[in-house]
């Protein structure tokens, strides 16, 4: 990227990461893993086998606290955020007015659109590493912390377990990445914000829906919610990285797809604010 575009992406990320919005949309990412912890502190325990995957051995390792964050927030708290976000990167600039000027610069529609959309991604990031971190430091100060037993039974050390809660919070991101680019383009359609917003939100919430009935096992595949929950494979030893493989293809097909169709809708559209 020449140095017009490095000048917009720097911009770009400070334009989302100054706002108010996101602010609180992570600040609120970050209250769930603290919320979890302070629910089970103050109670007994959760029953076992009840709750999110993992809740029963927060007690036992405050380091599961960001695990069962993360699986809290990924139906719905994570996809929400997203879709704020990746709504807002066109129709936002056209609700405002700002959208036929920063197309009058010399960067073209296509890298303004790359540069909307690693906005929309840096959130991603940003999003699940405050899950994680918020869990980690809660779970520190409040329970007992050592080495992780995993799903296949092995033992690893604290500073192993960092790493692997790191890895889940970039399997995360990358499963994010498909949605940010479904409100990439729907945000191309319109220059109401909100409605950008809403349609991208309810997507992510019908491709789940649609992914828990099995009528529709062929679909499955290709909704990209289907590896979701694919980060459980980072918890085991060896590493099963077939799942994380499998998710950031797929992600990469829906974000050229729909980059594509952002960038032919974007490219013929006539700004007239």
């Amino acid at each position: 990227m020449h140095r017009g575009g490095s000048a917009l992406l720097v911009s770009e990320l400070a334009l989302v990461f100054r706002r108010r919005r996101t602010w609180a949309m992570l600040a609120a990412l970050g209250a769930v893993p603290v919320l979890v912890a302070v629910a089970v502190r103050l109670t007994a325990g959760p029953p076992s086998g009840r709750g999110p995957a993992f809740l029963d051995r927060v007690a036992g390792n405050g380091l599961f606290v960001a695990i069962v964050g993360m699986f809290l927030c990924i139906p719905l708290f994570l996809p929400l955020t997203i879709a704020v976000v990746s709504g807002d990167t066109i129709a936002g600039e056209a609700g405002l007015g700002t959208l036929r000027y920063l197309l009058i610069a010399p960067v073209s529609r296509a890298k303004l659109l790359v540069v909307k959309y690693l906005g929309a991604v840096a959130f991603c990031l940003a999003a699940a590493l405050v899950v994680a971190l918020c869990g980690i430091g809660i779970g520190l100060a409040l329970f007992p912390t050592g080495p992780v037993t995993l799903l296949s039974g092995d033992t690893i050390g604290l500073g192993e377990s960092f790493g692997r809660i790191a890895l889940i919070a970039a399997y995360v991101a990358v499963s994010l990445c498909g949605l940010a680019a479904i409100g990439l383009f729907i945000s191309t359609l319109t220059d109401v914000p909100v409605g950008a917003m809403a349609a991208t939100a309810v997507l992510s919430v019908a491709a789940q829906i649609l992914g828990q009935l099995p009528q529709l096992d062929w679909l499955h595949p290709w909704l990209f919610t289907h590896h979701w929950f694919g980060f459980a494979d980072l918890l085991r030893e060896p590493i099963l990285w077939t799942s994380f493989g499998q998710n950031a293809l797929l992600q990469a097909g829906y974000v050229l797809v729909f980059g594509a169709l952002a960038h032919g809708r974007l490219g013929t559209k006539d700004v007239l604010s």
